[in-house]
Formats: C-alpha cells, structure tokens, sequence
C-alpha cells in the first residue's frame, strides 16, 4: 500500500515512489497511480523545467502526431480514464469539431494542450524547478531498502543539497538534444530543440541564409518552416544520403510498437533483438512522413522551373568545418562524400537538427548504487519486464526506466506509442513491491 509521506528532507518519512521527471512518461505513472484504491501521498515527482514542457521549441503549426490520437496517456490502460485524449476534447469543447475534421493524427500544438491539462491536473505532485543531481543507496544491515535523492536547482551549484529519502525511484528524464562532437550552441548555431525560441526576434522579411544538417523527421519540418518563414530567405538542406527516408508507418510494421511486442522482444536473444531494431530501424530512425517528402520536393522542383531557388538541397555531402568570426556570417566547408570534392560557403545560421539521446542511468545514479546494478553480456543495465532494474541480492530499494530500455523492450523505450500501458505495467510493479 502507498504510504503517506510528507515533504521534506532526509529526516522524514521516506516517499513511496519519487520520480525522475514529468514529462509524459511520468505524467503517465502518476495518472496510473492516482486511479489505484490506494492512497496516494507518499508519491512525488520532480520536474528541472519551471512548468510543464514537451518539445516547446518545435511546436511548429502545420506539425502533426506521428502517433494516433488513441495512443494517449492512458486509453490503451483504461479507455474510461478522466484523462483520455477524447476527454480533454470534451474539456475544451472541441469534441464534434475533431470527429468532424477526420483526423487521426492531432497537431503537435494540440496534443501538447493536452499533455498540459493533464499535467495541471496533477500539480499537487510534482515540484518543478528541482533537479535531481545524484540517486545513493542508504547502507544498512541486511542490504539497502531506501535511495536518496540529491536535489538541486537547475544552472545552479548549489553547495547545500536537498535530500528525498525514497523506497522507489522511477527514471524518466526525457531526452537532451545530441550534437556532433566538438559543436557547441552560440548565437548563430542552434540545435533544432529551440528553434522556435532563436527565430522570436529574427524578421521574417529579412534575406537570412539558413543551412539544416539532418535527414530526420525534425530537419524536414525545420527545412519546411524555415522556408516559409523567411519568404526572402534561403534554406539549405545537408545530408549525408540521397534524399530524404520515408518512414515505414504500414500497418505490419507498426506492430512493432504494440504492447505485446515489448513481450516479444524482453524474451528474444540479444541477437534477435538486434535483429529487430536493425530491420524496423526505418519506422522512427532518421525517417520522414511521405506527405512531407513530397511536398518539399514540389517546392525544390517548383523553384528550379521559376530559376528563383530558395531551397537548396545538398545530399550525399557532410558538414566538416564551421567557422564563425565575431560580428559576420558562417563560413561553412562541405565535403562531397562520393567525390571528396571540399568547398565553403557563407551561412548566417546553422541548425543542427541531429537528433536526440536519451540520459543514461548512470548520469544520475551513484558509482555505489551503480555497483549494485547487474549487467548484461554487453556490459548494459539488466531490466527486468516490469522496467525494474535488475539488483544484486539483498537490495530492496526498486529502480524502474522510463526510456534507455531499448536494447531490452524495443523500439518503443523512448516514444509515446506504449506510454499508457508501460506506466500501468510499472504501477502494478510497484504495488506488488510495497
């Protein structure tokens, strides 16, 4: 049963369940937690971001799911939650007017208004603007039953830590922007994370050269916005390929998403595992919709007819130099990967629309608390199917992952397709273990 906790330091009651995040993962579990008979107080989630976020910086307009709207928090766990896509619908009074637009597939925007109505639902839970620093394992006799929970405030270093005490903690800090080695953001080199808030004081009228490096669903629709945002602009799309990959969304082969598959996968060998990443990499890896493909492609061959090209496509070249003097443009030097054919060309800005990489367990955990972890073959985190990590005897303290799974249940680990079963699945765990 989960116990009341009130909040504080070391000295109190230890919390039931601390979480690591609140983002959707987390936002899920604690919507999976509330709709247990159990009490509830001795749960609390904490969020580094000041409020509720979710991809803020690429809330573009025309960007829609890549998910279908009944993969939302909670329908695939329990289809008469109060928190269902199509409640909030009815919330905002937009019900019939979604049923009559035929979408299966909301806006970014939307489903985002979404994501924080839910959220503010549940604010009683979560304390924002705490970033947590370090997980220890709290010796004693007969093995470790309690984890600290090191807080602190985001930017800051703080000498003097907060410190949670908890029997569970569940990891879902989300994903950090990746960059190339050596590339550090600056004033004119952006990651695509935060586009939205470097283009706020850019005019849309002004003749800018931009340059996007990536070949993913997000350097797409950075290419597409940014062309039609800066209408005098030019926007030069770098990728190491031919063109853009559509992605495999086909009926089949969106099975690897269901929940059953994550059954499928945790009881493979590692080789089939690897097996099945490699084959069903293209349903979410460096992949783009169709829709999107062809209708830059339209604008590329559009502009070459009209000899008023402001969309440039580079493919088959990579990025290997980036200078950026005090005061001008870049001074970008490209490499033809078929010829080896070197040549430079001024940029004012650079997006890097490279991807995202998801925070390893052991940025957060402690040597101490990660010698008790096991490991596989290859050297990863042991996970057992409910997302616990697997510990070494005499540990009773659980670890749980939202995300960084993927080498032990799929290609879902990281994405919204399985949210709602996957915080049910760990709720459960979680009771059982109290």
């Amino acid at each position: 049963m989960l116990s009341v906790a009130p909040a504080g330091n070391d000295d109190r009651a230890p919390l039931d369940v601390l979480g690591v995040g609140f983002g959707p993962s987390n936002l899920a579990l604690a919507i999976a937690l509330r709709e247990t008979p159990h009490p509830q107080s001795g749960i609390r989630f904490y969020e580094r971001h000041p409020r509720f976020s979710w991809h803020g910086g690429m809330l573009l307009k025309d960007a829609t799911m890549q998910v279908h709207f009944l993969k939302d928090l909670v329908t695939l766990r329990n289809p008469r939650s109060e928190f269902t896509f199509l409640t909030y619908l009815q919330n905002r009074g937009r019900l019939v007017d979604f049923i009559n637009h035929k979408a299966l597939y909301p806006s970014r925007v939307e489903f985002h208004d979404y994501l924080a109505w839910a959220a503010d639902a549940l604010t009683d839970r979560v304390s924002y603007g705490q970033e947590v620093r370090r997980i220890d394992p709290v010796a004693a006799p007969d093995g470790p039953s309690r984890l600290d929970v090191r807080l602190g405030t985001p930017g800051s270093r703080d000498a003097e830590h907060v410190v949670r005490r908890t029997r569970n903690v569940v990891l879902a800090p989300g994903l950090r922007p990746s960059l190339p080695e050596g590339v550090a953001e600056s004033e004119r080199i952006w990651h695509s994370s935060g586009l939205l808030g470097r283009l706020e004081n850019l005019p849309s009228g002004a003749p800018l050269r931009f340059t996007v490096v990536g070949a993913g669903q997000s350097a797409a629709e950075v290419t597409a916005h940014l062309h039609e945002r800066f209408p005098q602009g030019q926007v030069r799309a770098v990728f190491a390929g031919y063109g853009y990959s559509p992605a495999d969304d086909s009926p089949f082969a969106n099975r690897i998403f269901d929940p059953v598959a994550v059954d499928d996968f945790h009881r493979s060998s590692h080789s089939v595992r690897e097996m099945l990443i490699d084959r069903h990499r293209n349903t979410n890896y460096s992949v783009v919709d169709n829709e999107l493909i062809t209708e830059l492609y339209r604008i590329w061959y559009q502009e070459k007819v009209t000899t008023e090209e402001r969309l440039l496509i580079d493919h088959t070249s990579c990025l290997i130099d980036v200078e950026e003097p005090s005061g001008g443009p870049l001074s970008l030097t490209f490499e033809s990967l078929t010829t080896g054919e070197k040549r430079s060309l001024e940029s004012d800005y650079l997006v890097y629309a490279t991807g995202y990489r998801p925070v390893s367990p052991d940025d957060l955990l402690s040597p101490g608390l990660l010698g008790l972890c096991k490991r596989d073959i290859t050297g990863r985190l042991r996970v057992d199917r409910d997302y616990r990590i697997q510990m070494e005897d005499g540990v009773r303290c659980g670890i749980y992952l939202q995300g960084a799974t993927e080498h032990t249940h799929g290609l879902s680990s990281t994405l919204l397709s399985n949210t709602a079963v996957r915080a049910g699945e760990i709720a459960d765990s979680l009771l059982r273990h109290l």
